[in-house]
């Protein structure tokens, strides 16, 4: 466990899927696991529901301020209540409850804000069913971006213990992404990441590396000229400036074990670029880290899984390596740059 003095805030997320049930294994794990306390902002019932009809008898406490889940932890789940508008029934989403999955993610970033906690783990929502309540942001991000006031558009980073990466691009078509690329938004990622490597990994001093567009980094423009109209040019750029870059290099051959071991994070141009390798190196345990804010946010790399909400099948691997991945880089930021700090962020036990 790390020695933070703040509690972690966990977000509601979609209150029909399996984000009650995983932040409630995680709890039940707490001390094998020697998690950092975090708490809820969510509806006790439903958690203490969830907990009933899965036999799991997990105890839920109402807490008044953040800094008493540090006390309630270890003897109880604790809860500051944001109650539900109707009942949440397990795999059936309702735009009724919409505003309260919203408030929850309001009133967690209002408290690291106020540094009455230490970071926010937001559980996976459903878009669809807030867009129906009038939710008007892309995603999670756009939202935390707004209520951070940040005037530069955060970054995700997907990250496990073998691999960082960060698309350039993110939701939305492989043809629009192709569209959208751009020198500024390779230049403005990979700045960020390497700020981020810096600051919230302990890594004094970063290597990128970058991925190009096309098959075989387009073969000297045989197979596309993006790599030499847009890609080279951002990365000669990040060079004058004196950072340590590599690429634009064919995307098929970033990924193995020999050749991780050649950089820190890699910069990918699309959102599959990115995550296909990190998921199929580490399915279970990847987490989503922003970017960019004033605050530390990370969240499970997965969806909401109503398929199997409420059925006690969800895997909280995710989630703890996403409550450890917080608490690392709360302690990172805090600590500065000392030496070992590099070694303090782990996702696994």
């Amino acid at each position: 466990m790390m020695n933070i003095s703040l509690p972690i805030a966990i977000t509601m997320g979609e209150p029909s899927g399996i984000g009650g049930e995983i932040a409630l294994k995680a709890w039940i794990r707490r001390e094998e696991l020697r998690l950092t306390p975090f708490f809820l902002v969510d509806d006790p019932n439903r958690l203490s529901s969830i907990s009933s009809r899965l036999d799991w008898n997990v105890p839920v406490e109402i807490i008044d301020t953040a800094r008493d889940a540090l006390e309630v932890f270890t003897s109880a789940l604790p809860v500051l209540p944001t109650n539900l508008s109707i009942p949440a029934i397990p795999g059936q989403p309702r735009s009724e409850n919409a505003n309260s999955s919203v408030e929850s993610i309001r009133r967690a970033v209002g408290l690291v804000l106020s540094y009455e906690a230490a970071a926010v783990v937001t559980n996976p929502i459903q878009k669809k069913t807030l867009y129906n309540a009038g939710f008007d942001h892309p995603g999670h991000t756009e939202f935390l971006a707004e209520l951070a006031r940040t005037t530069k558009p955060p970054i995700m980073m997907l990250a496990c213990d073998a691999l960082r990466v960060v698309p350039v691009t993110v939701h939305q078509s492989l043809a629009d992404a192709i569209r959208s690329l751009s020198k500024e938004k390779i230049i403005a990622a990979s700045e960020q990441t390497i700020l981020s490597l810096r600051q919230d990994f302990g890594i004094d001093r970063p290597h990128l590396m970058v991925a190009g567009l096309n098959p075989h980094a387009g073969e000297d423009g045989s197979m596309g000229r993006e790599e030499i109209d847009i890609i080279q040019p951002a990365i000669t750029h990040l060079k004058r400036l004196g950072y340590s870059i590599t690429g634009p290099a064919p995307a098929d051959t970033l990924f193995h074990d020999r050749a991780r071991e050649s950089y820190d994070a890699a910069i990918c141009m699309y959102h599959d670029q990115a995550l296909i390798p990190l998921k199929t190196i580490d399915f279970r345990s990847g987490v989503n880290i922003t970017l960019g804010l004033p605050f530390v946010r990370t969240s499970p790399d997965h969806g909401t899984a109503l398929e199997i909400a409420g059925t006690g099948a969800a895997d909280e691997s995710s989630f703890v390596a996403a409550l450890r991945a917080a608490a690392s880089i709360f302690v990172n930021r805090n600590a500065g740059q000392q030496a070992g700090h590099e070694r303090i962020f782990r996702l696994a036990p």
